[in-house]
């Protein structure tokens, strides 16, 4: 697929991971629209998450960890989609919007200068507090600024709502679950995970969440 999906393309993705998240927020709480939880707050603390990783440190030299800054901003997603979702945001409404950003991710140009993307990330994080909810038009402005096209937060959103099920099936909510494994992040095992499978589309979870649990027992 291109990086440019069609409109209805990016509808069907979009109905799809919402789908998705929906699924897996009933397994926190199946009431969870009205528990009142506060994803603005999730969102910011991943920004900072995200800017560690991009690097920020003037007094040290730092290569941006692209793969985990990525997996960073589909973990904003999540809570962004989960905002959306309970404000009844329809999620083929955003289509055209989405279609549009990726158009501008996808374009020669694409992608910010360093301190260009710490400013549209921190902006990003100003507007979410200010007004306590998900910042659509910056959000936007970040996938550009990364940046990031509709395609490729679709597949690292599946891979990342496996690994957030596989987490759940095995404890963390009750504190059993090993983040590190061999002594790196699961988040690093799902980025080479996703790069080593070959299967079609419609396996990738089912295959994914074996090679997950594949190497979270090696670890052991």
């Amino acid at each position: 697929m291109s990086n440019t999906p069609t409109e209805q393309q990016a509808a069907t993705m979009l109905k799809t991971m919402a789908k998705m998240q929906d699924g897996y927020n009933q397994v926190l709480h199946a009431q969870w629209r009205e528990q009142g939880f506060r994803f603005y707050r999730a969102i910011w603390v991943e920004c900072a998450e995200m800017l560690d990783h991009y690097g920020w440190k003037w007094w040290k030299h730092a290569t941006p960890d692209l793969d985990q800054v990525k997996l960073e901003l589909v973990d904003i997603w999540h809570f962004g989609m989960s905002d959306l979702m309970r404000d009844a945001v329809a999620p083929e409404s955003l289509a055209a919007e989405f279609v549009a950003t990726s158009k501008l991710a996808s374009a020669p140009n694409a992608g910010a200068e360093p301190e260009a993307f710490r400013d549209v990330l921190e902006a990003f994080a100003l507007r979410t507090l200010a007004d306590q909810t998900f910042a659509r038009a910056e959000f936007n402005a970040l996938l550009v600024a990364l940046p990031l096209p509709l395609p490729e937060l679709f597949s690292l959103y599946v891979g990342k709502n496996v690994l957030n099920g596989f987490r759940q099936d095995n404890g963390y909510r009750t504190g059993e679950y090993r983040k590190l494994w061999g002594g790196r992040e699961d988040n690093e095992h799902l980025v080479e995970a996703l790069e080593q499978l070959q299967c079609a589309p419609d396996e990738v979870p089912q295959q994914l969440y074996a090679q997950l649990e594949k190497r979270y027992s090696a670890s052991a």
